[in-house]
């Protein structure tokens, strides 16, 4: 009798591990789950999947990358960058598309790091504003910059059609106003989507602007005023990542 019930208790253990077995997620399963709680904002969450995603598979290029950005949406500036460094070293062919490290760069205060990254991203596309003015603003907070030379060695863009790109653009370079830059934002947005968009990028790159010239209550103005202009875009978690860290400096 006691043969029987030790046999199916064995046989139930044996179940019993081919179940967890099967219940164990795969790689596929946790970028899947990382991606549905990033959408939803639980970043940590996200760093948490990509963290066993990474652990099963360390050379998972892919998984370092999700997780840089999910580390910079966490707040988690210094993790974030190196996610990102070991996700070029695992894919260096893909370093010159990586803007989001060059912002993280710029975030972690590495700013000479920040404008080499977006150099090397201008040769990857030559017409995005927004490159042009993460250069300039790494440039203008390095310790061996400044404003004047940020302005004087933009990187040159002639053609960026989004509203109000070319305005931001003509700001940074010293021939508009912040003024101009809304403005344009407002007059130039067909719909209240695309108007919403435009002024997020409008107060984004205003703050930012006001930031580098040390000007820090118009830049907080500009910054939450951004936040509020929410757009399903990692740009946003950028502007809610700053005014987080502009709310806990209070």
């Amino acid at each position: 009798m006691l043969r029987v019930v030790w046999a199916f208790a064995l046989m139930g253990l044996v179940q019993s591990a081919a179940a967890s077995a099967a219940a164990v997620d795969t790689i596929d399963d946790l970028l899947q789950q990382a991606a549905a709680a990033a959408q939803r904002g639980e970043h940590e969450q996200a760093v948490a999947s990509l963290s066993d995603a990474i652990k099963r598979d360390p050379k998972l290029a892919i998984a370092w990358y999700l997780r840089g950005r999910a580390h910079f949406c966490a707040g988690q500036i210094e993790m974030s960058v190196a996610d990102f460094d070991k996700y070029v070293e695992l894919e260096p062919k893909s370093e010159s598309r990586q803007w989001e490290r060059g912002i993280s760069y710029y975030y972690a205060g590495e700013y000479a790091k920040g404008a080499k990254q977006f150099e090397l991203y201008q040769t990857y596309h030559d017409q995005d504003v927004e490159n042009s003015a993460w250069r300039y603003l790494c440039v203008a907070r390095d310790k061996e910059g400044g404003v004047a030379k940020a302005q004087e060695n933009m990187l040159l863009i002639e053609n960026d059609a989004r509203v109000p790109m070319m305005q931001i653009y003509d700001l940074y370079r010293g021939k508009l106003k912040p003024d101009d830059v809304l403005k344009a934002a407002e007059s130039g947005s067909t719909n209240k989507e695309n108007l919403n968009r435009s002024l997020f990028y409008a107060h984004l790159y205003l703050g930012l602007w006001h930031e580098a010239a040390g000007q820090a209550e118009e830049a907080k103005k500009h910054i939450l005023a951004a936040e509020k202009h929410k757009i399903g875009h990692y740009m946003w978690d950028v502007a809610h990542v700053q005014a987080g860290r502009l709310r806990a400096a209070e």
